[in-house]
């Protein structure tokens, strides 16, 4: 009676573990393939849970998220051969699982690989085309879409860009080739080596030193241009002052010769003296001055006379 109960707890243990291998989850994250002794005899599992047979079926999962690659950075010369160095990174994901099993065996970092290789040779390709200040400022959004659409659908981009030279691998999208769709290409920076570096510096150096004596000769002219219309108004308005100034005087001068006129006609005994006060008055102001004349002189009438 003893054997019995051992030999129900295995015949149980070995149920539990073959329904435990024969159950699998996959999340929503995941994609997955189905295997029966290496080939694959379901493609991409949907998420949930599922049954297979144990020791003849087996299941791989590979994440379905956005992955990054960070390439490692790449020496590329311009259309000027102008050697640049060039960090860059891509987004890709699983879209194909069969065919990314069957070509990478489900190995991330054997189709990391197989991407980079991609991306590097369409880096090259598109910085082969451009000129320096192209990559650095002017086309790197358009580089960077064309290198992911050459790597997605190389058809199109054959059709829009003849000129470059392609292989049987090039014209093969990864899609098709591995089963991944990269989503973006990025650059993050863009290194000129020390020998480029300086020229470069010294070719922008000459630039801006060019640049700012030609704002300088044109704020030098602006501002001789307002320094003469400042002169010329200047003299206008000096002259017009002037010209209203010796109006007023001569205004001043014709009504002060008729009070003179007047005030002479109506009593010009009064008007004599007090010229006479107005003379005294002028002469002797200074305190210090000497005057020789002859005490009947007609200077000093009134005071000899009342």
């Amino acid at each position: 009676m003893s054997g019995k109960p051992l030999i129900l707890s295995i015949v149980l243990l070995v149920i539990v573990l073959i329904g435990s291998k024969s159950i699998y989850i996959v999340q929503e994250t995941e994609r997955a393939v189905k295997l029966r002794f290496g080939e694959v005899v379901e493609a991409d599992v949907a998420a949930g849970i599922h049954m297979l047979v144990p020791f003849m079926n087996k299941v791989r999962k590979f994440d379905g998220r956005l992955l990054t690659l960070d390439t490692r950075p790449q020496a590329f010369l311009t259309s000027e051969k102008k050697r640049l160095i060039v960090d860059s990174f891509v987004k890709w994901r699983i879209v194909d699982v069969q065919k990314y099993y069957t070509a990478t065996s489900g190995d991330e970092f054997r189709a990391s690989n197989l991407i980079s290789v991609r991306v590097e040779t369409q880096l090259r390709n598109q910085f082969g085309t451009r000129t320096l200040s192209e990559v650095v400022s002017g086309e790197r959004e358009k580089l960077m879409a064309e290198v992911k659409l050459w790597l997605n659908d190389p058809t199109t981009a054959r059709r829009n860009d003849a000129k470059q030279e392609t292989t049987a691998v090039d014209l093969q999208g990864l899609g098709k080739a591995i089963g991944v769709e990269i989503v973006d290409v990025r650059i993050k920076k863009i290194e000129l080596p020390p020998e480029v570096s300086e020229s470069v510096y010294d070719r922008m150096r000459t630039e801006r030193e060019r640049l700012a004596r030609e704002l300088r000769s044109r704020g030098k002219e602006v501002a001789e241009g307002i320094r003469a219309d400042a002169d010329r108004e200047k003299t206008i308005l000096l002259a017009q002052a002037y010209k209203t100034a010796e109006q007023t005087r001569g205004v001043g001068d014709a009504k002060a010769s008729s009070t003179y006129a007047a005030a002479y006609q109506g009593d010009p005994e009064f008007y004599k003296f007090t010229r006479s006060l107005k003379a005294y008055e002028e002469s002797f102001k200074g305190g210090g001055d000497v005057m020789l004349l002859k005490p009947d002189s007609e200077f000093f009438r009134y005071f000899s006379k009342p």
